[in-house]
């Protein structure tokens, strides 16, 4: 399996805690670990727990969210969930990841876990010293690994984010960019667009249509009507 997040919920009120705790069942990488009922409990659990995401309430008894906040600059990963719109501009200054407004859909839910994602796997493309091999450099659980770009099967395009494959990771990692960001950087490193949406690893290929290809991790991507001249001179 891959890597989960503990996840802890900051909030005075008992549905929250419920419409939080549905949300994140939802998600196999995520885990509900522990829930505080208010920011004093929470200070508590805090220090004496590792969490990696918290879901963090404003409005709340002797100590409020911002304060929490203010009080603990090294925290985890925050995505504030309150009813109010006041404090949002107190949040990001605390450096909250998202900052979601009562009630929560799970498709806001969802984008803001795709942005504590990427700021785990904080991506950056640079030289190995020793090899030259370029390498894809991103946090996970606070550390920064390296995947060596020879070893990716694909990227795919989420929008202001990519879904990384690769055969040396037992899920694909996502993280901040887009694709046009990145296919400069990597599609004269044995990489080729194949559509808007994605870019591949030409090793990884291993069958090819006019209209498909398949990847040798069995995932069958779309050609791009104008990208087909590319794979046409691979000879594949």
């Amino acid at each position: 399996m891959g890597f989960t997040y503990r996840c802890l919920i900051i909030d005075d009120e008992t549905p929250a805690h419920k419409a939080l705790a549905s949300h994140i069942a939802k998600f196999d990488d995520l885990e509900h670990s522990a829930s505080a009922f208010s920011g004093r409990e929470a200070l508590k659990m805090l220090n004496e727990n590792t969490y990696d995401i918290i879901f963090l309430d404003i409005n709340m008894p002797v100590i409020s969210g911002v304060e929490l906040m203010e009080l603990q600059p090294n925290r985890p990963v925050t995505i504030v969930t309150t009813a109010y719109s006041d404090f949002a501009l107190s949040a990001y200054e605390n450096d909250a990841i998202d900052y979601l407004l009562k009630p929560i859909s799970i498709e806001k839910f969802e984008k803001a876990i795709l942005k504590a994602k990427a700021y785990f796997l904080g991506k950056t493309l640079k030289k190995e010293n020793n090899t030259k091999e370029k390498v894809l450099s991103y946090r996970v659980n606070g550390r920064m690994t390296e995947l060596l770009l020879k070893d990716i099967i694909y990227i795919e395009s989420l929008g202001n984010y990519m879904k990384v494959y690769s055969n040396k990771l037992d899920m694909p990692i996502v993280i901040y960019g887009s694709l046009s960001s990145i296919a400069t950087e990597i599609v004269s490193t044995n990489f080729i667009q194949v559509h808007r949406s994605f870019i591949v690893n030409i090793e990884e290929i291993k069958t090819l249509t006019s209209k498909t290809l398949t990847m040798t991790n069995g995932e069958i991507l779309p050609v791009g009507r104008k990208y087909q001249i590319l794979l046409d001179n691979l000879n594949l």
